[in-house]
């Protein structure tokens, strides 16, 4: 058992007793993990409720959406299965199986609004963050911050979000209407750093604040290990049969949340592996690389504090031309129509709106990974569309600007390019001293810029019990949401 607690549950009664009771005044029921995974167990009268509330509502029985199984409509959406799309060989050009998990149909319309509440209940149902005092900070590359400040909104509390200036306009716009300040760091995606150094300056101005940093929150990690990792398996038992191979999982980097997953499955597949995806532009982990790239949403240039990174197997990096390419292709009228002529069925015509950008490349590192491996029709290799073209329609606005229209021609020369040209250039697997290279990295960002301690470091590569104790500290965290919810209804 490891001596570290990554994710403290000590209880600050004061505190608790004032977060109780605003989470009476606002009406917040807090949903366990258990019902995040399975939503058969929320009461029926959440779910009678939900029947008149909006995806996007900022309303306190949206916590209950915060999950993989809504039903993909806007309003009134009760539960059923995992929204997924099977990506056929028309598009990928491969025989292995594709799969992919949407991210749209979450409040906010983004997985990260889970990996946000999964960094505050920690410390709200302990009284260790007092929403009638404090101001929360999100620090992010994207969606993390505006699942943050949704959350934040249904607590009344005040809150700020965090992100680079050159992300996408839709993020911003709809960051005015949650967050109570929105700051803007220098740069674009792979500028993380900066994001950093804001936190610091905002800790060190002497106002009442928690900031709950992504990057080494394990609650991010706890929540995308048990929330995204049970949904994962759910959607494989239902598009695998006995003749099937669960090969792998394949996710950018990003915070290290979503690629906490591929724990989960390891667990149950353990001959499968895990391929970390990034951009060529900003190859950290392909070759300990830096630059600037337009996958907005998977944040480089640093590995990750809850990254780990001993159980990453590939690293797999993607040129940004190829996603930027591919939402074109899915979104404008000719490239559509090009899909069809392929073959490609109405109905995974209608849900191509699903990929944003990071998904798109998540879809190519996918296709790269099964190439690279020469997988047959019964493997089966798994991603995630972290969220939808909602995000991105300035950036498609953007594109016909500056290349023109996307025109048949235009669709053709994509194809050809940017989808039957996909091969195995840029992508390696990791040795044993190519994943411990890759781990000492944080120690740069972590050790020396950010704190953490020597001692840390080494654990996280020595101590196997460092990442597999923090599973078990779920049952622990819904006990506790269990008592906060108890202490709401009987103030």
């Amino acid at each position: 058992m490891s001596k570290y607690e990554l994710i403290d549950l000590s209880v600050d009664e004061n505190r608790l007793q004032r977060a109780v009771k605003r989470a009476k005044e606002r009406g917040i029921v807090i949903p366990t993990f258990e019902q995040m995974k399975n939503p058969d167990l929320v009461p029926a009268d959440v779910k009678s409720k939900l029947s008149n509330v909006g995806l996007w509502d900022v309303n306190p029985l949206n916590l209950f959406r915060i999950t993989w199984r809504n039903q993909p409509v806007e309003k009134g959406g009760m539960f059923g299965g995992v929204n997924y799309i099977e990506f056929p060989s028309e598009i990928t050009g491969v025989k292995a199986k594709i799969v992919a998990i949407s991210g749209k149909w979450f409040p906010t319309g983004a997985h990260k609004v889970g990996a946000a509440l999964g960094c505050l209940v920690p410390r709200l149902v302990t009284g260790q963050f007092d929403p009638t005092t404090q101001k929360a900070v999100w620090p992010s590359t994207g969606n993390y911050c505006r699942g943050g400040a949704y959350d934040s909104s249904l607590l009344a509390c005040e809150s700020i979000a965090i992100l680079p200036e050159g992300m996408s306009s839709e993020r911003f716009e709809w960051l005015q209407s949650v967050a109570g300040e929105t700051i803007k760091t220098p740069g674009t995606e792979s500028n993380v750093k900066e994001i950093f150094d804001k936190c610091r300056e905002l800790k060190n101005s002497g106002q009442d604040l928690m900031i709950f940093n992504q990057f080494e929150e394990f609650g991010n990690y706890l929540w995308h290990h048990e929330v995204t990792g049970q949904a994962i398996k759910s959607m494989l038992l239902e598009v695998m049969d006995e003749k099937s191979n669960y090969h792998g999982f394949v996710s950018a980097t990003g915070s290290a949340g979503t690629i906490a997953a591929g724990d989960y499955l390891k667990k149950i597949y353990p001959k499968s592996r895990i391929a970390a995806s990034e951009a060529l532009q900003c190859p950290t982990i392909y070759m300990n690389g830096f630059g600037a790239h337009r996958i907005e949403g998977i944040g480089d240039k640093h590995i990750p504090w809850i990254h780990n990174v001993k159980n990453t197997d590939v690293a797999v990096a993607v040129d940004d031309a190829i996603p930027m390419q591919w939402i074109r292709m899915f979104n404008e009228a000719e490239g559509l129509k090009l899909l069809r002529e392929k073959g490609v069925s109405e109905d995974v015509i209608g849900r191509l709106g699903w990929v944003g950008i990071s998904g798109a490349s998540n879809l190519i590192s996918a296709i790269k990974y099964a190439k690279y491996f020469e997988l047959k029709e019964n493997d089966v290799v798994v991603t995630v569309l972290t969220d939808s073209i909602d995000m991105y329609k300035s950036r498609l606005a953007e594109l016909k600007e500056e290349e023109g229209p996307f025109d048949a021609l235009a669709a053709h020369a994509a194809n050809a390019r940017y989808f039957e040209g996909i091969g195995i250039d840029f992508i390696k697997e990791l040795s044993y001293y190519d994943r411990k290279a890759v781990h000492n990295l944080k120690y740069y960002t972590w050790v020396e810029q950010q704190g953490k301690t020597y001692e840390e470091i080494l654990a996280q590569w020595e101590d196997d019990s460092y990442w597999t104790d923090i599973p078990g500290r779920a049952a622990a965290l819904d006990e506790l949401i269990a008592a906060f919810n108890k202490k709401v209804a009987e103030l």
